[in-house]
């Protein structure tokens, strides 16, 4: 294999992919990136036994091949010499790169040993603005579990009906909820990853065109500008939000957003480092009153709001609120409660399109 190429190109088509390469793993192969040399056309592809990413970019192709490099090694090395033409050949042993009257060598493997994957994603699909599937991916996917307990929760539930997509995710402390326009399957109900939706999160410019997600019951891809991602699914029985979200509330305060978020984040420098990340929201009448306190010092803070219905105080983690604070666009926020022990909600004043549901932390006190 032989080709020639601009260095910028293959830096940047090296970077997307090198996302799915394995880490630590016990076959180096799935830590590699493969590179396959055809009819001008230059294939990079990386496949960590979840996500399998593929980047197509033109070359000049001298001799047709196929090879695999370390995914990390090449793609910091590409980086360093991006501002050249590269010229790449295999040898015996490995790759030569060479740039100007320079040259370098790296090891590499057969791209036989590299594993299939299965591109054919199923004939089901649903079609969704670039902007509004970004949108709706950072609205929800931090809720997603980061643990192995219940795997199933490391995924986003995606779900279509009535001209819309609907995400659920939950880490069984916070769920967020939330939806935009989409058009295809009437009755699609997939679990998706967490890192999955971030990868193409980062493949979609914010503009409104569409996107095409195929999917069948175990797999999904999607294609953006000569980038494809293959992913797995996530299978089992994901929790009903039905059953979740309370029916009804006896409270509700009603704040600015923005001053809210100061003043949890303002609480927050001083409980840093604690497990619990633990502040006191009293409210009454005329707002909520925030409080934190820790070992370094303490703090006491007014929010003005209006409050609908009975006081009460509760304790929360300041992180937890804080994501669903930034996460909503309104610039009066309504928060939702019916005991200090109970789980709370969030959402725009005008409800909109998103609900975030955090339970409280229980104390002593």
């Amino acid at each position: 294999m032989k080709f020639v190429c601009e260095g910028i190109v293959l830096s940047d088509a090296a970077v997307t992919v090198n996302k799915a390469c394995a880490v630590k793993t016990v076959n180096p192969v799935m830590e590699c990136i493969k590179i396959s040399a055809f009819n001008d056309v230059l294939i990079l592809t990386a496949y960590d036994g979840e996500i399998c990413i593929e980047k197509k970019v033109n070359a000049e192709v001298v001799e047709e091949g196929e090879v695999c490099v370390n995914g990390r090694l090449f793609t910091d090395f590409i980086g360093k010499i991006a501002g050249k033409t590269i010229t790449v050949s295999t040898g015996e042993n490995g790759i030569e790169i060479r740039y100007d009257d320079s040259s370098s060598f790296m090891q590499s493997l057969d791209a036989s040993t590299f594993p299939e994957v299965r591109k054919d994603a199923g004939e089901n699909s649903f079609r969704v603005k670039n902007n509004d599937l970004k949108n709706l991916i950072g609205k929800t996917v931090f809720c997603c579990a980061t643990d192995d307990s219940r795997p199933i929760l490391k995924g986003c539930l995606l779900e279509t009906a009535d001209g819309k997509l609907y995400a659920t995710a939950l880490d069984g402390y916070r769920m967020a909820v939330s939806s935009c326009e989409a058009e295809g399957e009437s009755s699609a109900k997939i679990v998706c990853p967490a890192r999955t939706l971030t990868e193409i999160s980062r493949m979609l410019d914010s503009d409104g065109d569409i996107l095409e997600v195929n999917f069948s019951k175990n797999t999904l891809s999607v294609s953006v500008d000569g980038t494809s991602l293959t992913s797995r699914l996530y299978t089992g029985e994901f929790v009903n939000k039905a059953n979740i979200f309370p029916p009804t509330f006896v409270t509700s305060l009603y704040v600015k957003r923005d001053e809210l978020i100061e003043s949890v984040e303002r609480a927050s420098v001083l409980i840093r480092g604690d497990k619990n990340n633990l502040i006191i929201m009293d409210v009454k009448a005329g707002g909520a009153f925030i409080s934190a306190n820790s070992e370094i010092g303490n703090v006491s803070e007014t929010v003005k709001g209006t409050l609908d219905g009975k006081e009460l105080k509760i304790a929360m983690n300041a992180k937890f609120l804080l994501d669903a604070l930034k996460a909503l666009d309104g610039e009066i926020v309504k928060l939702s409660f019916n005991t200090p022990i109970a789980p709370f909600t969030l959402e725009n004043e005008d409800g909109g399109e998103s609900s975030y549901l955090v339970l409280p932390v229980r104390t002593n006190a």
